[in-house]
């Protein structure tokens, strides 16, 4: 039986980060962003708040760029807080290496199944697809999908009842496939 399963975000990451006020490792972003303009050239920033003290942090998005060289409906965005481009920005490797932070998705995420009558099948292909980039471990979510433990999900990749062309155990964040026999 085949059948498809999407792992959907439910709220945005968490960031991690030290904050310079408390020590707290936690950002939590709420999809507001503060503009800048100065003459010619626009700074934009993403505001994140600590989890524990509450102070604020700018994660810089633009940076003295030149008004007209923005992107209108970008800057159409920014004004109205879009807190889907929030998440775009979260997830972008350049913000996140200019910023030095991290995404926490611990509880920010599910698993959706598309319900529970394939648990009966005897094989089982699956296609996992992601909403968003985030990093899980296969193992983790054929446990949760096919209602196992992680220590019988490790016992039928060792057999060999379990097999995808991906490393079941490394992190990924990318859509992947698998398949799952039931003796």
């Amino acid at each position: 039986m085949s059948t498809n399963w999407t792992v959907v975000p439910t709220r945005l990451p968490l960031v991690r980060r030290r904050c310079h006020a408390c020590g707290s490792e936690r950002f939590r972003a709420d999809g507001k962003f503060r503009l800048n303009a100065n003459h010619k050239l626009l700074d934009a920033w993403l505001l994140v708040l600590c989890v524990r003290c509450g102070e604020t942090v700018k994660l810089t998005i633009l940076e003295r760029v030149t008004v007209r060289s923005v992107r209108p409906e970008l800057l159409a965005r920014l004004h109205d807080n879009d807190p889907r481009l929030a998440a775009e920005l979260l997830q972008d490797p350049i913000v996140q290496r200019r910023n030095r932070f991290a995404l926490d998705w611990d509880d920010a995420w599910r698993l959706d199944t598309g319900g529970s009558d394939h648990r009966d099948s005897e094989v089982l292909d699956v296609a996992v697809h992601f909403l968003a980039r985030i990093p899980l471990r296969p193992v983790r979510l054929i446990a949760e999908g096919c209602d196992l433990s992680r220590a019988e999900v490790e016992r039928l990749i060792k057999e060999g009842d379990l097999v995808s062309a991906v490393r079941l155990g490394a992190r990924l964040s990318g859509d992947f496939t698998f398949t799952l026999k039931r003796k």
